[in-house]
């Protein structure tokens, strides 16, 4: 019963974390997310608990594919093109995981998001906030 009460506690904070984040910080914590799902995943193909696996592994596709279809491919493109490719090779290599019920290709999928959330974590303010007003001017452009 207590774990019903931490586990609602933790729903509630995180509605009023995202609801209170700028999208530099919605975009960490979707990375951190599935970082955390493939964790699990990895735990559940450990002890060979293959429907939660395969529960985890789903929310953390479902992560990979938003992250890798809000990308602006018109600015910085050539970045913006190679994250879409790392995201659709992570997202592959996650099915591949599932098939094979491989840990070592959760080993690899985890290698490739930690540098990139470690890359974006460290962005500066400084332009994040360029980014935003960037960002602002264009919408109002297409108005």
């Amino acid at each position: 019963m207590a774990l019903k009460g931490i586990n609602a506690y933790k729903k509630g904070n995180l509605k009023q974390e995202v609801a209170q984040a700028d999208p530099h910080k919605l975009t960490l914590m979707l990375m951190q997310g599935a970082l955390d799902r493939m964790a699990y995943a990895k735990g559940c193909i450990e002890r060979k608990e293959f429907a939660e696996k395969g529960q985890h592994i789903g929310r953390c596709t479902a992560i990979l594919i938003n992250l890798r279809d809000t990308l602006d491919l018109t600015n910085n493109a050539e970045v913006a093109d190679n994250l879409f490719a790392l995201y659709d090779y992570m997202v592959q290599r996650l099915t591949d995981a599932t098939v094979q019920n491989s840990v070592s290709i959760m080993d690899e999928v985890i290698n490739l998001m930690l540098p990139i959330k470690t890359a974006w974590s460290q962005i500066p303010e400084a332009a994040k906030l360029e980014a935003y007003e960037a960002q602002r001017q264009k919408r109002q452009a297409a108005v």
